[in-house]
């Protein structure tokens, strides 16, 4: 029985020394491995380590005065238009002048029928010579006292009445030739030869003056506006002013000549929130022709501690404008800008820039918001160096 029992035991097993040792390498190698794909699975760097910053270039942002140009469009007027009338009634009968020629003061534009008025200086001319001869009849006879004075004055004021009714025939007949009381280009014909013309009522043709010419310009209530929130601005809007007035051709060359603003409308068309200005010009070269529309630019206004950068730094996307500037650690940052006019090949910035602010202008395709950066000044950096600009 004692011997039946010993078999029952449960044996011990014992494990080799070299089979332990094996067990322990195993573990080892199990836990330098997931080390090393622990390690593996962490983020690279945020900095880019490996790649050297990209170089741009930039400019630092420093306030100055900038010239500003304002640009609308415009409209050519004639310096004076004239409207041709004759003051007499008739018939046509000649037309002498080209439709679109150049017409000196005197020059005869239209003759008209001259039978009626002819008869009627003819009996004005009557009447004149019986009326001086009765008044040098009477005028001896009242120092005689054969006649009263009351007959003196009478035969006077006859004489003076057919003297008056001379001289309107004799106009009535000279305005059947209609002249030119200008110099410049006659327009269209409205009534040709064999027509009746009523009187001053109808209007014949018109002539324009072309040595001079106006420009007309419409600002905007909203440019008014600005304008005259500037006191140094408001002074150039006067009529008179020293404000340059420029004239952008259709070909967009400028006309040789500069203009001066003579006249500002006293009120703002409520129709369209305008207001009318004048600017005259120059024009013995017939360079600009009436209905012709132009650009007008104006010169003479200075911003004060404007903010502008080259117009390549602004750019567009989404809706915005912005702009990269290097921050704090040169490191890349976007800056949403509110743009103003030109000036030049500058961009006045409103808003969003502050005096010191490093503006990249060069090498934009190079960086990235969080990036470092190499900033170097604008025309020092490679960046510059390889634009067309900076290569002529």
């Amino acid at each position: 029985m004692p011997a039946r029992a010993a078999e029952l035991r449960p044996r011990e097993f014992r494990v080799s020394q070299p089979l332990e040792h094996s067990v322990a390498a195993v573990r080892i190698t199990l836990i330098a491995t997931a080390a090393v794909f622990l390690s593996s699975c962490q983020p690279r760097n945020a900095g880019f380590s490996g790649f050297p910053p990209a170089e741009v270039s930039v400019v630092a942002v420093v306030p100055r005065d900038v010239p500003e140009t304002f640009e609308f469009p415009g409209e050519v007027a004639p310096y004076r238009r004239i409207e041709v009338r004759s003051r007499v009634e008739g018939v046509i009968e000649q037309r002498p002048f080209t439709e679109g020629a150049i017409v000196k003061p005197g020059d005869l534009l239209y003759r008209l029928d001259k039978v009626k008025y002819e008869a009627a200086l003819r009996s004005a001319r009557a009447r004149l010579e019986n009326a001086k001869q009765s008044l040098d009849r009477v005028v001896p006879l009242l120092a005689q006292q054969v006649v009263a004075q009351q007959d003196v004055d009478n035969a006077r004021a006859e004489h003076d009445a057919a003297q008056a009714a001379y001289d309107q025939a004799k106009k009535d007949l000279d305005d059947t030739d209609v002249r030119a009381r200008i110099e410049g280009r006659v327009g269209r014909t409205l009534l040709e030869v064999g027509a009746r013309v009523t009187g001053p009522s109808d209007l014949l043709t018109t002539i324009d003056r072309l040595d001079s010419v106006y420009v007309i310009f419409e600002p905007s209530s909203q440019q008014l506006l600005q304008w005259r929130e500037n006191p140094a601005w408001r002074s150039l809007i006067e009529p008179r002013s020293r404000l340059v007035v420029q004239v952008v051709l259709p070909d967009g060359t400028l006309l040789p000549r500069i203009g001066r603003l003579d006249f500002v409308a006293p009120s703002l068309d409520a129709a369209t929130g305008t207001q009318e200005f004048r600017a005259v010009f120059q024009n013995t070269d017939r360079l600009l022709m009436p209905g012709q529309f132009a650009r007008v630019r104006l010169l003479g206004f200075t911003r004060e501690r404007a903010i502008a950068v080259p117009e390549r730094a602004v750019q567009t996307g989404l809706g915005r404008q912005f702009v990269y500037v290097v921050g704090n650690g040169d490191t890349v940052q976007t800056r949403d800008v509110q743009t103003g006019p030109w000036a030049g090949n500058q961009w006045i910035i409103d808003r969003g820039l502050e005096p010191g602010d490093r503006v990249i202008v060069d090498g934009i395709q190079k960086i990235a918001p969080g990036r470092p950066a190499k900033p170097v000044p604008l025309g020092d950096s490679t960046a510059a160096q390889g634009r067309p600009e900076a290569s002529r």
